[in-house]
């Protein structure tokens, strides 16, 4: 049994009845192995589900560091909701457990850490800043999953407010 097995399979769990429905137990039955063997992969679930999101970054369509800032931004908060429509389960968990994404490091993190001093951000405000941003994306994305925002419409909005970023970061 591999790391990339248990991800695998965890991922599809998730998928399938949301991140409360999973179980070391259960995801051991899943893989036919003693649950005990799971720990020598990971420390626990909330280790597990974050082992989950690193390694699916690497799945993303991320903004190469020489597109003008700008670009970047629209095209990191396109991955960033490329990830929430195919993993939703488990995006819904996270914005309930922060603890997962807390100390902020991950493909997502670096490049908006890359972007903010290339947009003219102070360093000293580099943290504030991508709270604020993170915050912002996170409550478009949040009422277009909860279907606030016309399906047809969805695109066109978080494209607007994608912009309404950038000028606020100019």
């Amino acid at each position: 049994m591999t790391i990339e097995e248990i991800r695998s399979a965890t991922l599809r769990m998730i998928q399938a009845g949301g991140v409360e429905a999973l179980s070391m137990r259960k995801l051991a039955a899943e893989l036919d192995v003693n649950p005990m063997s799971l720990y020598h992969h990971v420390a626990n679930k909330t280790a597990l589900i974050k082992e989950v999101c690193v390694a699916n970054l690497a799945d993303l369509d991320l903004p190469a560091a020489d597109l003008p800032w700008q670009d970047q931004v629209r095209a990191l908060a396109h991955a960033y909701r490329t990830l929430v429509r195919r993993y939703p389960a488990l995006w819904r968990y996270i914005l309930n457990h922060p603890e997962i994404i807390e100390d902020r490091r991950g493909p997502l993190w670096d490049i908006l850490f890359r972007i903010l001093p290339m947009a003219g951000v102070a360093e000293s405000e580099h943290e504030r800043m991508t709270g604020i941003l993170y915050g912002f994306v996170t409550g478009i994305l949040l009422v277009e999953t909860l279907g606030h925002i016309a399906q047809n419409a969805a695109e066109d909005s978080f494209d607007a407010a994608v912009e309404i970023i950038i000028r606020g970061i100019s």
